[in-house]
């Protein structure tokens, strides 16, 4: 039998007051994909950095790590600099924070084979142009600074980095949470073909049961710091050993599944709604051209597509932040164009709004009750005391209970920060709520129960919704009409059904087929196409 790579046993992670990972034990064979998945707070994280003596001071860990025969826990800076990068590289979820901005990326590229003994000039600028063909980026591209790339882009050549001085494992981090499902698709592919064209044994660290299904050989499911269970990928869809294995995948929110039920079509006038809208950027084509649509009172109406599409610009018209160079943008009724300060706040008073990331909404000085109540305050409803039973009757709403009023966001879980925010954009018991992709950031489990939950409160308060997202499964479940929209052009709309099965347009097509479908058969199959059409091209 092929010996491990990297062997992981009994490996402890402890901080001050706390212990992140307990007796784990992982082994990575050469060649393999190993996906390592679990919910924020699992491990798997600290489980990577610990691989490579990265954790944060106050941390200690203790057991073994043991790469290619050589004991990594407890080597010191030097010999540990020789391993990170050369022999293991690291592949972290937000490439934006992983590239310098100042800096063009052929330089960047070029500093990893100079750490790692490149040292002729032209040797590393051959090399560069090498790794950036590889993963995608044309080779005279080497000159632009990061923010000249989309996300896609710049995830390339965060692998052009971790590719740079060839090594044998790679650990990657979350490497698509942010992208879109077509880019997401792209860099799945792009992984797949550098795996084994490498021979790269690679640890793969995701929430995404569909990138699981994709890319890897086996799967370790981790929970409270510890491993449950590791199995053949195929065998942990097919009959998971543990409960909660069981429960992670039965979160998971799939296209082909039955979605909102269909409501009655209301001829009520719309609460929402823009005709032939353009909105132009200095210096850029339209943001938005020519968009035509409308939401109704208690409608949910997804809005997908990539970003860059218009889906955020188009959420900005809707609350009043940006204004129309052509064509009119109605708000209960009301045209916006010409509104003054003070018309303009009286509509955004029944507008809520849930943000992408609810630890960046929320004041991390303000307790969770002062956060729901402030809305309350801006807007002089009712007096103190009624604001706060508002408060507290929205937290027993969303499923938290009073007590946590007096917690801070840093005192709370991902959806129960999301959770208040939630609460937060219901407390003026709005006519209209902008979501703007509201799950993205939460692990599957944590996100069916705040969808779960969004289903329920919307049920109750007959809000209606612009629902902004790039996860087409989340739409399918929430949403009674999609619009998709491209290049700030809406490609198509219609009921969620009829469009996210049987898609009148290519594109839409394309988003549909570039999800990964959580189970790894039947992701195989999907795949098959595209690989007969390369093969049939380069015949």
């Amino acid at each position: 039998m092929t010996d491990p790579v990297l062997t992981i046993d009994g490996l402890s992670v402890r901080f001050p007051g706390a212990t992140a990972v307990e007796d784990v034990s992982l082994a990575l064979l050469p060649d393999e994909v190993l996906a390592v998945v679990g919910e924020s707070g699992s491990g798997k994280s600290v489980t990577a950095l610990a691989v490579l003596g990265l954790l944060p001071p106050g941390a200690t860990a203790t057991g073994s790590v043991a790469f290619d025969g050589q004991e990594l826990l407890g080597l010191d800076e030097e010999a540990l600099r020789r391993v990170r990068g050369a022999r293991i590289a690291l592949v972290f979820q937000e490439p934006s924070t992983a590239l310098n901005p100042v800096e063009r990326v052929g330089w960047q590229i070029g500093e990893v084979l100079r750490a790692h003994g490149v040292k002729s000039r032209q040797a590393r600028a051959e090399r560069v142009g090498e790794l950036l063909g590889q993963v995608g980026i044309p080779p005279e591209r080497a000159r632009d600074y990061p923010h000249q790339f989309s996300g896609g882009q710049k995830q390339r050549i965060v692998l052009a980095l971790a590719l740079a001085a060839d090594p044998d494992v790679l650990i990657a981090d979350e490497p698509t949470t942010a992208l879109d499902v077509t880019v997401q698709a792209e860099i799945l592919a792009l992984l797949r073909e550098l795996q084994r064209g490498r021979r790269l044994a690679v640890l793969l660290i995701t929430h995404n049961m569909g990138v699981v299904a994709d890319l890897a050989d086996r799967v370790a499911v981790m929970r409270d710091g510890r491993v449950l269970e590791t199995q053949d990928v195929r065998r942990l869809f097919a009959a998971p050993s543990t409960e909660y294995a069981r429960e992670l995948l039965a979160s998971v929110p799939r296209l082909g599944r039955q979605g909102r039920a269909v409501r009655p079509a209301t001829e009520a006038a719309p609460v929402f709604a823009v005709d032939d809208l353009v909105v132009d950027y200095p210096g850029r084509k339209a943001a938005l051209d020519r968009i035509t649509l409308a939401v109704t009172p208690g409608e949910v109406l997804g809005l997908v597509g990539e970003s860059g599409s218009g889906k955020t610009t188009l959420g900005r018209v809707a609350v009043g932040r940006l204004g129309a160079a052509s064509g009119t943008v109605r708000l209960f009724g009301t045209d916006l164009a010409g509104l003054g300060r003070r018309e303009l706040r009286a509509l955004r008073k029944r507008i809520g709004v849930v943000h992408q990331d609810p630890a960046a909404s929320l004041d991390p000085r303000r307790t969770v009750l002062e956060s729901i109540t402030e809305p309350l305050d801006v807007h002089r409803v009712g007096t103190p005391a009624t604001r706060v039973a508002r408060a507290e009757e929205l937290l027993e709403q969303v499923a938290l209970g009073r007590s946590y009023g007096s917690r801070l966001p840093r005192e709370l879980s991902g959806g129960q920060r999301q959770r208040v925010a939630l609460a937060r954009a219901l407390a003026l018991e709005p006519d209209l709520l902008l979501a703007d992709e509201p799950t993205s950031a939460l692990d599957v489990s944590v996100q069916a129960s705040v969808l779960e939950l969004f289903a329920e409160l919307q049920e109750a308060h007959g809000f209606a919704c612009l629902f902004i997202s790039h996860d087409l499964a989340v739409v399918n479940q929430v949403a009674d009409r999609v619009a998709v929209m491209r290049n700030g052009q809406l490609v198509e709309s219609g009921p969620t059904g009829e469009v996210l099965t049987r898609p009148s347009s290519a594109y839409t097509r394309a988003l549909v087929d570039s999800v990964p479908v959580p189970d790894p058969d039947e992701q195989r199959a999907r795949r098959l196409p595209t690989v007969l059409t390369s093969l049939k091209n380069t015949a």
